[in-house]
């Protein structure tokens, strides 16, 4: 109790600029815990979508069926679903319209990756606000300490005597700052390495998919196997 008493008189004894490096140093952890909570939510529900759609892909079910299926009911954060949605759809609309079998995959193969950047972007978002945290904060906590000692060591230049003891208050309020520094910046970038790597592997997933799926689709446009909506 002492010393989280201790702790608050710090801060609050501490100058106004020190404070308010504190307290943005405090919201960026805040954000980046709020971030991390929902993007771990994010990406165990994109592998559970992953590993159900490819499921029902191999399983032998018709095109056209599992089309209408996952068009009547999408699954949220399934990237398989949305570029297999994006490229059948251009692959069908485009059999009906063009006998040219080369015009058919090129749209089908550009509709998958449309959908394939838009699942990126699904996937790293928030993440550059965590890559900002983590790199920024430790500064940021640096310059609250820099400023609070230089505060500290103005306010001993008018005592006849200094001491340990008038000392070391100010400097403690300085290390305030960059021990906040600290705390934000690790978990934010343990994060960012952490989600960076799960979304190249669901990214890298999703691209063989979209090549296997598009070999499919290559066998039926030059086979001239008409697939019913």
């Amino acid at each position: 109790m002492d010393t989280q008493s201790s702790v608050w008189s710090l801060v609050s004894d501490a100058s106004v600029l020190v404070q308010f490096v504190m307290l943005l140093l405090a919201l960026a952890s805040i954000g980046s815990w709020w971030i991390i909570f929902q993007r771990i939510q994010t990406f165990k529900q994109a592998r559970r979508a992953q590993l159900a759609f490819e499921e029902r892909f191999w399983s032998g079910m018709d095109l056209g069926q599992l089309y209408r299926e996952v068009s009547s009911n999408p699954v949220p954060f399934s990237g398989l679903e949305s570029v297999f949605r994006a490229g059948f759809k251009e692959f069908s609309r485009l059999r009906q319209q063009s006998q040219d079998p080369d015009a058919v995959m090129d749209g089908a193969l550009r509709a998958m990756r449309v959908a394939l950047s838009r699942e990126q972007e699904k996937l790293e978002l928030h993440l550059p606000f965590l890559a900002t945290v983590g790199s920024t904060s430790p500064y940021v906590g640096l310059f609250g300490t820099v400023w609070g000692i230089m505060t500290a060591f103005r306010g001993l230049a008018q005592l006849q005597q200094a001491t340990l003891a008038t000392v070391a208050p100010g400097i403690s309020e300085a290390l305030v700052a960059t021990a906040m520094g600290l705390f934000a910046a690790i978990p934010a970038v343990i994060a960012y390495n952490r989600f960076s790597s799960r979304a190249d592997a669901l990214l890298k997933n999703y691209d063989t998919f979209a090549e296997e799926f598009s070999s499919i689709l290559h066998r039926r446009v030059h086979s001239g196997e008409r697939q019913s909506d």
